[in-house]
């Protein structure tokens, strides 16, 4: 306590008034995390305790949007898991507020200047054209930008007139122009039709989806009739499920040759040496396992497809790893419900579940570098189905 009175004091020295509340609400809050991450981990930090559950790891900037000025917090991170400080609702009501202030002010004509006075009034700095043209990109350009989407599916158990059915819970997530991952939707239906995946793709298109460059799913008929229907992207079949369903056509003892062979394509330098290998693994195959090699044939250019991008990319988009750790977690929370009472429930608490995983990742490390996702839009391809989306 001591030591937290003397820096109080120290502050107070070095700071005018002004500036000394601006520091003051810093230190409090810095202050604030440092005992919550300390109850997180169970003991205070390098303290040797029997009670200890987590240690940390580090810390990640955040500035703080407040009426005393920019706040530079450092939030604490956990070996374990992750930790959000309570005091930063994520997506809070007033950040939220301040955005739509500016998209409806951008859309309705009125000048940057009367906009830079509004947030002033906010209490933040003030804002240029172009800040107002970047904090209105939900308008239209913001979504243009997701290069890369992963769409992925779990049963759920719900009640429907009285009878216990199971329901398809549909997720898509998308990777931005800064690398950041976001869910970009969620869907309950009675199956995994061709017809609601269709309806489930358009209703992100509608939204302002487009631009998108590769889809990451498994190698579901109505999924895939969906894709190319309704975003007409390149797909990428996940390598995860097709080597399940690989091995599902050889003898149990066979599978750790069989799945050693395969792989020794996806560690090649280029998708040309790739395709080579993959074609003489499928010849080699031919002989023993004439189903698996026809499975081979048939899906070669769908699983490497994920080679024709930039190498830093292509752990990422080989499968749907991306969604396997929410899918987990959306399986692990219903089974503490079991059956639920209907759809709506089942949106309610996955929505919930996606909310919070949407806001860990902004705040985490970039999933993709800007860099890299640069060379993506930079592609023609890329220009072109902007474009193309922009004449639909």
């Amino acid at each position: 306590m001591t030591e937290e009175n003397m820096a109080l004091l120290e502050l107070a020295e070095k700071h005018s008034s002004g500036e000394f509340l601006k520091e003051l609400g810093q230190w409090t809050l810095q202050r604030l995390m440092e005992l919550e991450a300390d109850q997180e981990c169970g003991a205070e930090r390098h303290e040797r305790s029997p009670d200890r559950v987590n240690r940390r790891n580090g810390y990640r900037d955040r500035d703080l949007e407040t009426r005393l000025g920019t706040l530079e917090l450092r939030i604490p991170k956990l070996r374990a898991g992750s930790y959000y400080p309570s005091f930063l609702e994520p997506r809070k009501a007033a950040e939220q507020a301040l955005v739509a202030v500016v998209q409806e002010a951008y859309i309705k004509g009125v000048s940057t200047r009367s906009v830079d006075d509004l947030v002033k009034a906010l209490g933040m700095a003030g804002i240029s054209k172009s800040q107002v043209s970047r904090l209105c990109a939900d308008l239209d350009a913001r979504v243009k930008k997701l290069v890369y989407l992963w769409l992925d599916a779990t049963y759920l158990k719900s009640r429907e007139d009285g009878q216990v059915e199971s329901t398809a819970v549909v997720v898509a997530v998308g990777a931005n122009a800064e690398g950041r991952r976001e869910v970009l939707g969620l869907a309950c239906g009675p199956a995994e039709t061709e017809a609601f995946w269709t309806v489930f793709l358009r209703d992100l298109v509608k939204r302002g989806l487009s631009g998108v460059v590769l889809v990451i799913s498994d190698a579901h008929q109505g999924l895939k009739k969906a894709i190319a229907k309704v975003l007409g992207a390149t797909w990428q079949r996940c390598r995860v499920h097709f080597m399940r369903n690989a091995l599902a056509l050889v003898a149990q003892r066979q599978h750790q040759m069989v799945a050693a062979l395969i792989r020794t394509a996806f560690v090649q330098e280029n998708s040309k040496e790739a395709h080579r290998q993959w074609r003489q693994n499928a010849d080699t195959l031919r002989r023993r396992f004439s189903k698996l090699a026809e499975l081979m044939d048939e899906a070669e250019e769908d699983v490497l497809a994920f080679m024709a991008y930039p190498r830093e990319h292509w752990p990422q988009l080989a499968s749907t790893n991306t969604l396997e750790r929410v899918m987990k977690e959306i399986k692990r929370r219903s089974n503490v419900v079991g059956i639920f009472p209907n759809d709506a429930a089942i949106l309610r608490l996955v929505g919930t579940l996606l909310i919070e995983q949407t806001d860990e990742w902004q705040v985490t490390r970039r999933y993709m570098s800007s860099e890299s996702i640069a060379k993506v839009l930079g592609t023609d391809k890329a220009v072109a189905l902007i474009e193309s989306n922009d004449v639909a």
